[in-house]
């Protein structure tokens, strides 16, 4: 029995004046850093704040990292890396919260023990745990930009592994035509999933040729350590030329499947969240332009552009798909 589209909550966004501006971040730091001093100590996770620990508490691949940066991606002209106290403080995850401020929720996440289960059409069905699998995979660096439908921007050193090299791992036969991938599902740790007009778990998925593009990166890391809870812990999808929804977080299961996936969004607004979801800024949103993106450093408007500036690495997968909605 479904409700969602009686109770679904049709705004993305956390309106900017209720979003914590860097200046008001900054001396919340430095408060933290005053009440240090003389036995008064408050740690910054009990007022919210993002720490080092964060990143890395629990997590045994720590050591894998920093790793090196593969030059080959770049931010492109005039884009320059968003600081890390701004991209680990500004997450969408809905699973933890309907706002932008979810970063010291999102650490009751429980990281470790974490296996992927990959089944499907595959010559090698298997469960691996997260810790195996990256002794499996060529670790890497790369510089992505990142676009979320909401019309924002961020770039992030990414840190992760090619999906081709899991698909290698995985082995899949001719009938995989589409990847699903799944994530958790534990209301105990987050509350999100108690809203029963969600369809639960997060759902996406992609094509098999999408899945094998070079761009397409399984993501571990950020910033040289462990990637943070709240941008997708253990293990994420980065698809950088398209709507940030659909690099999904923290997933459990990876399923090459003959028949197309219908995702989360899909499923709750099809008409507003589609299956391919290419950033393309002529086509808006149903409810917003998708012709500028807000940069979360600066604040400031800036064009967007066709895939997201990746049209040379990816625009000859939709070649032959032009019956297919394939912008939102």
């Amino acid at each position: 029995m479904h409700f969602k589209r009686n109770f679904v909550k049709k705004i993305w966004d956390l309106p900017d004046h209720k979003a914590t501006s860097e200046d008001v971040f900054l001396n919340r730091r430095q408060i933290v850093k005053g009440l240090g001093m003389g036995g008064l100590a408050i740690s910054a996770a009990k007022l919210g704040l993002p720490t080092e620990a964060h990143a890395s508490e629990g997590d045994p691949s720590a050591s894998l990292y920093p790793v090196t940066r593969n030059e080959k991606y770049t931010l492109g002209e005039g884009r320059t890396l968003t600081p890390e106290r701004i991209n680990t403080t500004y997450n969408n995850f809905y699973e933890f919260g309907s706002h932008k401020q979810i970063h010291a929720a999102a650490q009751a996440l429980k990281i470790r023990p974490w296996e992927i289960a990959i089944d499907g059409e595959v010559e090698k069905p298997m469960t691996i745990g997260i810790d195996d699998l990256l002794n499996k995979m060529p670790l890497e660096e790369r510089l992505y930009r990142f676009r979320c439908v909401e019309a924002w921007s961020m770039t992030v050193p990414w840190s992760g592994f090619e999906m081709s090299e899991l698909i290698k791992l995985a082995q899949p036969n001719a009938n995989a035509k589409y990847v699903r991938f799944e994530t958790f599902q534990d209301e105990s740790i987050a509350p999100g999933q108690k809203q029963f007009w969600y369809p639960w778990p997060y759902v996406e998925a992609i094509t098999i040729e999408e899945a094998m593009n070079e761009m397409t990166f399984m993501v571990t890391g950020a910033y040289g350590k462990p990637v943070p809870k709240q941008m997708g812990a253990p293990l994420r999808l980065a698809l950088p030329w398209k709507y940030g929804f659909k690099s999904i977080k923290s997933i459990k299961k990876i399923t090459f499947t003959n028949e197309r996936p219908v995702s989360f969004w899909e499923e709750l607004a099809a008409k507003e969240y589609g299956f391919w979801a290419n950033v393309n800024p002529e086509v808006a949103h149903p409810r917003w332009s998708q012709a500028t993106e807000r940069d979360l450093e600066t604040g400031e408007r800036i064009p967007s552009v066709i895939y997201n500036g990746y049209g040379e690495q990816v625009a000859d997968l939709y070649k032959d798909l032009q019956d297919q909605p394939l912008f939102m």
